[in-house]
């Protein structure tokens, strides 16, 4: 079985951010979601908050028709990754929901955690966020997150 990772939209920015501090780590992962050899899942949350975010940087850039270039980039997404990602219902938000309690993060952070506690898949986050400091320790043993911002300096091989 191949593995299993929710991306938040930290993550897709980077991706699509070509002058990010973890751009290459971002397209490693993708290469290898595009590859097959990784299955990526999306909650319904990022992918909003991704067509917002890429609008707004779009749009920055002078980009022709900012909001078609965000909304062919969500469509892609959607396809790339498992459309219906196990739990995506009910359980999917009250495991969000309970994790907003306990950590009290962005609502599409706690959506990444949950995703992956329900579908058995690593989140993966841009950096460790300010917010996330105080539980980290918490947050790193239920769930095992990974950080583009750790593998900044490394090559495409060390991954």
């Amino acid at each position: 079985m191949k593995g299993r990772v929710v991306l938040d939209t930290g993550v897709i920015v980077e991706y699509i951010d070509l002058e990010g501090p973890y751009h290459r780590p971002a397209e490693t992962l993708f290469a290898a979601i595009i590859e097959g050899k990784l299955e990526a899942l999306i909650p319904h949350p990022v992918l909003a908050e991704t067509f917002y975010v890429s609008y707004k940087i779009y749009r920055k850039l002078g980009a022709p028709s900012p909001q078609r270039r965000a909304k062919l980039l969500v469509e892609w997404l959607y396809r790339l990754t498992l459309r219906e990602p196990p739990g995506n219902g009910l359980d999917l938000a009250l495991e969000a929901g309970k994790a907003k309690l306990r950590y009290k993060l962005a609502l599409t952070d706690c959506y990444v955690l949950a995703l992956s506690r329900v579908a058995g898949a690593r989140p993966i986050f841009r950096q460790r966020e300010r917010e996330m400091e105080r539980h980290l320790d918490d947050i790193e043993r239920k769930y095992s997150p990974l950080f583009l911002e750790d593998y900044a300096d490394t090559q495409p091989s060390d991954y």
